[in-house]
């Protein structure tokens, strides 16, 4: 059966996640049943909305590292019920969506809400739904993502002790979900309290998603912030347990000039990157979905034959109290045996500690036994559904035909200002532009790029860029064959993503004119005055 095609990003995305809820509620979800998945790992059943939902960034950090500030730098504006200042401020989870209208939504309606994916927070009670809110604003930036503020972690007993509610655990359920995970840090105190670390422990299995944020290092000088990185790094290396180093962003996150321009240029590179990073998460949604279900998938194969196992053990009648609790005592030993007759990984088996207690609370004798019908539903997912539904992803291996079938891009509008790193913005800096002198910022299209702006505009690009498809169809009306429009897109498509932001069109437009009405051959690579600014770099890093 063929797969229809699809020209948009959003549609591919819906494609995926519809494919992924049907082989989840047909191979997975009996497993998960069947061997108590949601008890064992204390995580619960999947609903239809987690597959649909938008991707997260989950914000963790001590308080008044400036979580709120950002998440306002982001957006461009305030946002309902923000709190910032010195002490800790921000007392709840906050959940900021894109809406019509500015409001609040208290958290007991957001976790019945059935157009969003909160409904499994109902576990934790009362007490933490009432600590629990949505933000609701109208924004470019929340059309594509979901950002996830959290409360400013102290230290001490006392907080924990007070909150009313497990805040490790919370946290464990949105890091199960979040396709992003920010841990920000001040420069000024990098201290790592109890709770931090506990929680840093909880995210263990998604380091893959954790980003690091050293925030407001323009407050201190060039050599105390090499002291204070080296720091961060020694004290996340005590703390992760992932042998790789966190990347971390260093900068001022935030919408206010920088007090001190030592490292104005490194600060902006920073940004850059980072917000790289948050712009293209759409683009990686699909993949994102994929990679938590088979992550899932490997645990439930997992648990099915631990608790297969230890249900073949059990006597038939007399001493299965005994037995059970040999087992349990001896579950390091079970734990092996299983690994090596099944050749699993161990990242794949539960916490000893935490499972050996789950057992404790549960008689043997209610467990189901091994089920071969459901290992091979869940091998099948792992060997054949899931690699199908990757081959319908865009690769390195696709041509510009099949990448184009593919969908475009609709990136996170994420905020760009030169004037906040000490710098006019370059496209005023000078009403007449740039001299052919000044190699670094003078661009032969200027001209082309204010005159054609309107043109662009008037195609609809999202997020800065027009869909493969819009630019396929533009590049077609030139009437231009189709082995010179390849060449053209090769030499316009700067940073090789498949898509055309405002420079790329430019250029293509440009090499389009010089074809059709000066009669010039393309050339196999461009000029160097051709290059947007912008992309030079991006285009040295290539070769």
């Amino acid at each position: 059966m063929s797969t229809p095609k699809s020209t948009s990003l959003e549609d591919r995305t819906n494609l995926i996640s519809s494919k992924l809820k049907a082989l989840y509620a047909k191979s997975v979800l009996p497993a998960e049943k069947a061997y108590r998945y949601d008890y064992f790992f204390e995580s619960p059943l999947l609903s239809d909305v987690e597959f649909d939902s938008k991707p997260q960034v989950l914000l963790i950090g001590q308080y008044s590292v400036g979580k709120t500030s950002f998440i306002r730098y982001l957006l461009g504006r305030d946002f309902p019920g923000q709190r910032i200042g010195p002490e800790p401020t921000t007392d709840r989870f906050t959940v900021l969506i894109n809406g019509p209208e500015e409001r609040t939504i208290p958290g007991n309606a957001l976790s019945v809400h059935p157009d969003l994916p909160f409904r499994g927070l109902e576990r934790f009670g009362v007490s933490f739904l009432s600590r629990f809110e949505g933000s609701q604003v109208p924004s470019s930036v929340l059309r594509s993502i979901t950002l996830v503020d959290t409360p400013g972690i102290l230290s001490g007993e006392k907080q924990r002790l007070n909150r009313g509610y497990d805040f490790t655990k919370v946290v464990m359920w949105f890091a199960e979900r979040a396709d992003l995970i920010i841990l920000l840090f001040d420069a000024h105190k990098l201290d790592i309290s109890d709770e931090l670390k506990q929680t840093i422990d909880v995210l263990q299995g998604h380091e893959d998603k954790i980003r690091c944020i050293l925030n407001k290092a323009d407050q201190i000088d060039r050599q105390s912030l090499m002291r204070v990185y080296g720091a961060l790094l020694w004290s996340l290396g005590k703390t992760m347990s992932s042998p790789e180093v966190a990347r971390v962003y260093v900068g001022s996150f935030w919408q206010e000039p920088l007090k001190n321009l030592d490292n104005a240029e490194l600060f902006e590179s920073e940004e850059k990157d980072l917000m790289r990073d948050l712009a293209v998460l759409p683009r990686q949604s699909a993949v994102r979905k994929i990679n938590e279900l088979v992550k899932r998938i490997r645990k439930v194969k997992a648990l099915a034959y631990i608790v297969g196992y230890l249900k073949s053990q059990m006597p038939a009648v007399m001493g299965k109290e005994k037995k059970q609790a040999k087992l349990i005592s001896d579950l390091p030993n079970v734990f092996r045996t299983i690994m090596k007759k099944y050749g699993l990984a161990p990242g794949d088996f539960p916490d000893l500690t935490s499972f050996a207690s789950k057992l404790s609370e549960i008689k043997f004798s209610e467990l189901k036994p091994l089920s071969s019908k459901m290992i091979d539903e869940l091998d099948g997912c792992l060997q054949k559904a899931i690699p199908q539904l990757m081959e319908q992803l865009p690769s390195e291996r696709d041509t510009p035909e099949t990448l184009r079938a593919k969908g475009g891009a609709v990136d996170v509008p994420v905020p760009t200002l030169n004037s906040k790193f000490g710098k006019k913005q370059v496209d005023s800096a000078n009403p007449f532009g740039f001299s052919q002198e000044d190699e670094d910022n003078y661009w032969a299209l200027q001209d082309s790029s204010e005159r054609l702006l309107d043109s662009f505009e008037a195609l609809g690009p999202q997020g800065g860029f027009l869909s493969t498809q819009t630019a396929r169809d533009v590049l077609v009306k030139t009437g231009l064959t189709k082995d010179q429009l390849r060449q053209i897109w090769n030499l316009s498509d700067i940073d090789k993503d498949g898509y055309f932001d405002h420079h790329e069109y430019v250029v293509a437009m440009f090499l389009c004119d010089a074809v059709i009405q000066k009669g010039r051959p393309i050339p196999s690579e461009l000029p160097i005055s051709v290059i947007p600014p912008s992309k030079r770099a991006l285009l040295n890093r290539q070769f």
